[in-house]
């Protein structure tokens, strides 16, 4: 006698703006929907953005159930999803605020804070005039006051005005969320600092995008490379990590070459800024994963010179899984996985200065027991932030 079919497991919405994987939000919710159908849910997705031709989709051979809101409309997303009946939204942040509210009145919702909605006009969390500084203010009128002196964002006041009431309208959605959740320690204390409950907003451990070694680094001998990771704009810092460089040379007494793996706006001012300070430095341009891991083995040294509060700051636990620790100011939730002595060094983050990247640096080469402690002590980090550990705090509240 066969067995019945076995019956569906509880049906999840997860709601993100795009379906393509075009960032980390995508690769997060790309690596977590085959995780959470192996834990005995039925996951759904919906989204506002459909995937270009020859893009990587979040759903892309899993046979979930999809709905593009571009396409049926606010109207026919809530019909069509009526019609499944999901037992819970899991929002990860969309645009169309109107869907979002109608969501959450209908379902039991959760929500992802990857960023800073709500809690910034612009969402950058940092001033850029005179210097770049992150920022700690409570999303309020005087940030219109300082939108445009202090360059957070665009020059025009009506984009601020207008963006800022989007922002206010978000946080006001945030509070009514009954579970919120956030990658890192000062995530939590910024929702925290803008009025949500201690008890609605939980931390949960974040995952790199591949399993750690399963052994710790063996020793090798130094190859005097240092790495950056990632998409070049002005609030990653690379502008400062060139300059932190000759003095970090001089100091140790050894040459020292940066490797760039990625591109972008602010790549013209490094490869200036790299020329007038005689610094080796070399463009690789956007590089596959596999060749990400290649340089990331190679390399002694990761370096995180965001001069923004990143959120937490993923590419510091992949590096930690191949043994190699990192170099970053302190800003944002990078101090959750980099920490000094131990997976990394920091160097202070307000604000964030070049010679303060130098001397950390100088500490975590300048003494090869140190430097192999950390690479030891990287890898340690990595086990913790692990796909398993995330999805049974999920699950937990799921």
């Amino acid at each position: 006698m066969s067995r019945p079919p076995a019956s569906p497991g509880p049906r999840i919405l997860l709601v993100a703006r795009h379906r393509a994987v075009v960032g980390g939000v995508e690769s997060h919710l790309r690596t977590l929907l085959p995780l959470l159908q192996a834990r005995g849910f039925s996951p759904g997705l919906l989204f506002e953005h459909d995937a270009a031709p020859g893009q990587t989709c979040i759903d892309e051979g899993l046979g979930i159930p999809v709905w593009n809101a571009a396409e049926l409309g606010r109207g026919g997303v809530l019909q069509a999803v009526a019609a499944w009946g999901p037992g819970r939204v899991y929002q990860h942040g969309v645009q169309d605020l109107d869907l979002e509210e109608a969501l959450l009145e209908r379902y039991p919702a959760l929500l992802f804070l990857h960023a800073y909605y709500g809690t910034c006009i612009s969402g950058m969390k940092r001033h850029a005039f005179p210097r770049p500084v992150p920022c700690q203010r409570v999303l309020g009128p005087a940030c219109l006051v300082h939108y445009l002196p202090r360059r957070c964002g665009g020059r025009s006041p009506l984009t601020a005005l207008r963006e800022y009431h989007h922002q206010q309208r978000r946080l006001a959605l945030a509070r009514r969320y009954g579970t919120v959740l956030v990658g890192s320690r000062a995530m939590r204390e910024e929702y925290l600092r803008h009025g949500l409950a201690a008890s609605q907003v939980v931390c949960v451990p974040l995952f790199g995008d591949g399993a750690p070694d399963p052994e710790p680094p063996a020793p090798r001998p130094p190859s005097g490379q240092l790495l950056m990771v990632g998409r070049l704009t002005d609030l990653k810092g690379g502008v400062e990590l060139v300059r932190a460089l000759p003095s970090a040379r001089a100091a140790l007494g050894r040459e020292l070459e940066l490797v760039v793996a990625g591109d972008g706006p602010e790549r013209p001012r490094m490869e200036a800024e790299a020329v007038a300070l005689r610094v080796p430095v070399r463009f690789a341009g956007w590089v596959d994963r596999a060749a990400r891991e290649a340089l990331m083995r190679r390399a002694d040294l990761l370096a995180v010179p965001s001069v923004w509060p990143e959120p937490f700051g993923m590419v510091g636990v992949e590096a930690g899984g191949v043994g190699l620790p990192a170099v970053a100011f302190a800003v944002g939730g990078i101090p959750d996985w980099c920490e000094p002595g131990v997976s990394g060094e920091l160097a202070p983050g307000d604000p964030p200065e070049p010679e303060g990247l130098t001397a950390a640096i100088v500490r975590a080469l300048g003494d090869a027991g140190h430097h192999a402690r950390l690479r030891e002590g990287a890898w340690r980090m990595a086990q913790r932030f692990n796909a398993e550990a995330h999805v049974d705090a999920l699950c937990a509240l799921l």
